[in-house]
């Protein structure tokens, strides 16, 4: 089995996200916590971190059945073939999210273009290419994806 991606209906990620869970599929949605602004009150929400994305770990034979879902459009295509996500690239994910601290990060000579391997903190053995390299962020490639995740860093102490 391996991880494919869902497109689906904008805002609709977290209910087929539930949906498919409740049909026994391994799902993952990945979710952030951001402070919303109303005209009365500010509030914390769980907004998905890939908009229209949902993850699912599926057999072949079972592709057709995330169609029953409400809010599921199609599967993610990656140069003509359906998109696969390794599980180091899902496990980085969710390293990621449960972090709190990416002080652990040291970015020196380092240009765009060049491909490298981590070698500690969250994103330790996974491969990449560098798209940007900031003061305070990365711009790291998800190849297999074909999408970008930017990540802030904490000043060093």
């Amino acid at each position: 089995m391996s991880w494919n991606v869902l497109y689906t209906k904008p805002r609709t990620e977290k209910k087929v996200a539930e949906r498919l869970r409740d049909e026994n599929l391994e799902i993952f949605c990945p979710l952030v916590k951001e402070v919303r602004q109303w005209s009365d009150r500010k509030k914390k929400v769980e907004i998905p971190l890939f908009n229209s994305y949902v993850f699912v770990k599926i057999k072949e034979k079972q592709r057709n059945v995330v169609f029953n879902c409400p809010g599921v459009v199609r599967y993610l295509y990656w140069l003509g073939k359906p998109a696969i996500v390794l599980d180091d690239e899902i496990d980085t994910i969710k390293k990621w999210l449960n972090n709190e601290s990416y002080d652990s990060f040291k970015v020196e000579n380092l240009n765009r273009g060049d491909r490298i391997k981590i070698k500690s903190g969250v994103f330790k053995d996974n491969e990449g290419i560098i798209e940007y390299v900031g003061n305070d962020h990365l711009k790291l490639l998800l190849s297999s994806l074909g999408c970008a995740v930017i990540v802030k860093l904490k000043e060093l102490a």
